[in-house]
């Protein structure tokens, strides 16, 4: 059985079905334009954040305290050069990390290894040689409770009869 409906309800019912759609696709519209801005000022906020902090953390060295309680910079052994919080030494730490002392070899940090720029000098702290670039200084790590305590003993050439 099939329903037929009058010739004027089929004729009523899209137009009233057409203008109250269009009242909600404005809505729709006006609410969909109000969320593209929102992200784009947030999208716009993000970058801008994102641009002024590198510049910051760039700036923001490392820092430690002396035996006087002095703040001084976190530098370098090899070229004395002051490291950003972001970046690290290279290091080869032998023997298990459960020991209280350990050898290390220092390798340098992104400064100085692996490739040494020609203003920069890589010089022993305790001989005051220059270190090769594929050269290293040994150190002496030693695990502290709730800190890492290093002592450089020297280069490759000075320390060979130290250890």
């Amino acid at each position: 059985m099939q329903m037929r409906f009058a010739k004027e309800d089929l004729s009523e019912t899209p137009l009233i079905w057409y203008t109250c759609s269009m009242a909600d696709a404005l809505t729709y519209f006006l609410l969909f334009f109000a969320v593209l801005i929102i992200l784009f000022a947030l999208s716009l906020f993000t970058k801008w954040k994102k641009l002024q902090q590198p510049a910051a953390s760039q700036n923001q060295l490392r820092t430690q305290k002396d035996e006087n309680g002095k703040t001084i910079f976190v530098r370098c052994p090899l070229c004395n050069t002051p490291l950003a919080k972001t970046e690290n030494l290279t290091s080869t730490i032998y023997h298990p990390m459960n020991v209280p002392d350990q050898r290390m070899n220092i390798s340098g940090c992104p400064h100085c290894y692996p490739v040494c720029p020609p203003e920069l000098h890589r010089l022993c702290p305790v001989c005051g040689k220059t270190v090769p670039a594929d050269g290293y200084l040994i150190a002496r790590l030693f695990n502290k409770p709730g800190k890492k305590h290093v002592i450089v003993a020297g280069c490759a050439h000075c320390c060979t009869k130290k250890l």
